[in-house]
């Protein structure tokens, strides 16, 4: 049983917790509200690699949401932090993603972008995806490129429901090349660690609210985080027990998450 007293920090998922598509879901202003006034920090960890973090700020201020860039936390982002400690300056990169992934790979020029032969290919989500550029990247990991992908989503939360997401290009290029990725975002450990040092909480102070059973909350049970699920976005009711992957607590909407810690406040 969750116990929100012992609460420190909270980090959000994104699509299909703090809005769905261009639409705010609710609860989402009392709840900042309320942490604001208790002191209770708090950021967004997404596996969504396709916007820049001041690309998701201006994206939540036009739904009225305050989320300065500094807590915001893509999985590019983590993923670019782990290739540059692993991988040299000038190492040639071929990356299959949108804009917020080519800006965390490329951005400060320790990565050099080759689309011939490159040593690395990084795979995130990409909405203009064309078969070329899967062309591409089937080549030049069949060559020996290593194969990196951000995320292992397999749908994406929009305003038309569930659409194809990184994983599922993850599995065309699986199908293609006979490789699979090493994968850098949830449910991996490394988005929900770094984010609570962020925080400066420690993990088991630190709730993780998300809609995925697959990634939020296993990803939460491998970094010794205590999780909610909220039925707003993928995972549902009937979805909880199928699998190994248990939250600590399960709310059908915010509004609900800030009654029950109204209650003990």
């Amino acid at each position: 049983m969750l116990d929100l007293s012992q609460i420190r920090a909270v980090l959000f998922d994104m699509d299909g917790v703090l809005y769905r598509g261009k639409q705010v879901l609710p609860g989402v202003h009392d709840l900042l509200t309320f942490l604001d006034a208790r002191g209770i920090g708090y950021a967004c960890i997404t596996n969504n690699a396709s916007m820049t973090p001041g690309q998701y700020e201006d994206k939540l201020a036009e739904m009225g949401v305050a989320m300065p860039t500094q807590r915001v936390l893509t999985s590019a982002l983590v993923t670019a932090r782990y290739l540059r400690g692993a991988y040299p300056h000038g190492t040639r990169v071929l990356v299959v993603g949108m804009r917020g992934l080519r800006e965390a790979i490329f951005g400060d020029g320790h990565f050099v972008e080759d689309l011939s032969s490159p040593e690395l290919v990084v795979q995130g989500v990409d909405f203009e995806l064309t078969y070329t550029t899967l062309k591409d990247a089937t080549s030049a990991i069949r060559r020996g490129a290593r194969y990196v992908a951000t995320n292992p989503d397999r749908t994406f939360p929009s305003e038309e429901g569930l659409v194809p997401g990184a994983g599922a290009i993850m599995a065309a290029l699986v199908a293609a090349t006979d490789v699979t990725p090493l994968v850098i975002g949830k449910p991996a450990p490394t988005m929900f660690l770094v984010a609570a040092e962020m925080l400066g909480v420690e993990p088991q102070h630190t709730l993780m609210i998300g809609d995925r059973l697959d990634t939020d909350i296993a990803g939460a049970n491998s970094a010794g985080m205590p999780s909610a699920l909220v039925l707003t976005g993928v995972s549902q009711r009937e979805d909880v027990g199928l699998g190994p992957d248990l939250p600590a607590m399960i709310i059908t909407d915010l509004p609900e998450l800030l009654e029950a810690w109204r209650d003990i406040s």
